[in-house]
């Protein structure tokens, strides 16, 4: 009888203990599965691609899961991230901050896409294009080695593609392609437009400065603006149209 009535409380504990357990289950299901997802940082990357991979498996869409999983720690070993941080806004809200790694070009080479940063360190090598990163024509070498230096014979180019960059950014220009000949002359391509800017890297500012306007007044046209000596006379650079 005694032993019954302990048997029988011990279900009822247990159940109990199970209808808890599965309210509370339910009630983090419904209160904490997240609904929206705020991306900032990404370049490379799709939100939809960076959702991906934060929100991977069963619990990835569970901000009390998220908010563990990455607490005090960002992802790491992505290609072209430095590191990637998980803030949780609400119970139905998170925001993933994107650190990308800093390209300032890329090669081309065995069919493959090779982006290096600043100091012309291989940062990553992919079959796919990222949208805003211009190739660099002109540059020699016979292999290359993640996270190692462009085995190029003359490492300062890679200070005159940074400067060249930062000067694009500085005045919001989009170029296609930078390419440097063997006598150190300077084209930059823009859509069916190539610049020619010479080898004067210390008037080189001055060129880019003005060249949004001299682009707007060529839009949809194709040929070569020379911009390696000025036109006293004209007041002008000289552009000759492709036939």
């Amino acid at each position: 009888m005694f032993k019954s009535k302990r048997m029988k409380a011990g279900i009822f504990s247990a159940c109990l203990i199970l209808i808890l357990l599965t309210g509370v289950v339910v009630y983090i299901r419904i209160n904490y599965t997240v609904k929206t997802v705020y991306v900032e940082g990404n370049v490379h990357y799709t939100e939809e691609e960076i959702k991906n991979i934060v929100m991977e498996g069963p619990l990835g869409d569970n901000s009390l899961y998220l908010s563990a999983k990455y607490k005090n720690k960002g992802i790491e070993g992505v290609p072209f991230v430095d590191v990637m941080d998980v803030d949780i806004l609400s119970p139905d809200t998170v925001k993933i901050i994107v650190y990308e790694k800093t390209l300032v070009g890329y090669v081309k080479y065995m069919d493959t896409y090779v982006y290096f940063d600043k100091d012309g360190c291989v940062v990553e090598s992919s079959s796919v294009r990222t949208v805003g990163v211009p190739q660099i024509m002109g540059l020699e070498f016979d292999h290359m080695v993640t996270g190692e230096k462009l085995a190029v014979e003359n490492e300062g180019i890679f200070n005159q593609i940074l400067d060249i960059t930062k000067l694009l950014q500085k005045y919001s220009l989009t170029s296609d392609k930078i390419y440097f000949n063997g006598s150190g002359e300077i084209t930059i391509y823009f859509g069916g437009i190539r610049v020619a800017l010479g080898s004067e890297s210390s008037r080189l500012e001055d060129k880019l400065m003005i060249l949004p306007g001299v682009l707007a007044k060529l839009e949809g046209k194709s040929g070569i603006l020379q911009m390696q000596t000025y036109d006293e006379e004209s007041g002008k650079y000289a552009f000759k149209p492709e036939s």
